[in-house]
């Protein structure tokens, strides 16, 4: 089961109603494309920003392991673990650069697949004229106030013990 976070998107100028053809659902995990292909997974999935930085990261990276003399060993197994680090948080990346664009989070989905987590989403959504319900967090049960004046584990100095 994969778990898919879901992104609205802002309305457009002749719209009353979000399109759920432009809903962005971004599933949690490892991205063996983003693993492999960044660059052009970024710019695949238009994020701008991240490719800048990304870019600047490695060439960064490139210059500081030449600078102290690096082997090809090393500079080949630090290029391999930023790919990693990429692979491991795209779908994180995405959802910044979702966020940036002002789309709204609409919620988490849990699905075997992308279409049926669509189907799961947007069943809830339909049922719901258009919003997802957000879970009702249970109160928390209130504590008493202490009966005496210490906090933590000393007492206030000077007072009696």
């Amino acid at each position: 089961m994969a778990i898919y976070t879901v992104y609205e998107p802002p309305l457009r100028r002749s719209e009353t109603a979000p399109d759920p053809e432009r809903f962005a659902f971004v599933r949690d995990g490892f991205s063996f494309w983003a693993f492999l292909l960044a660059p052009i997974w970024m710019l695949w999935h238009r994020l701008w920003l991240v490719f800048v930085g990304y870019v600047i990261v490695a060439v960064a990276l490139e210059l500081a392991l030449r600078a102290v003399g690096a082997s090809s060993t090393v500079t080949v197994a630090a290029g391999v673990l930023l790919a990693l680090l990429v692979g491991f948080e795209a779908a994180t990346l995405r959802r910044f650069t979702l966020s940036r664009r002002r789309w709204k989070n609409a919620g988490i989905v849990v699905g075997d697949d992308l279409e049926a987590a669509e189907h799961r989403f947007f069943d809830t959504w339909v049922r719901n004229g258009g919003a997802v319900a957000a879970p009702q967090a249970a109160p928390l049960p209130r504590r008493p106030a202490p009966a005496s004046d210490v906090i933590g584990l000393f007492p206030q100095p000077g007072a009696p013990r």
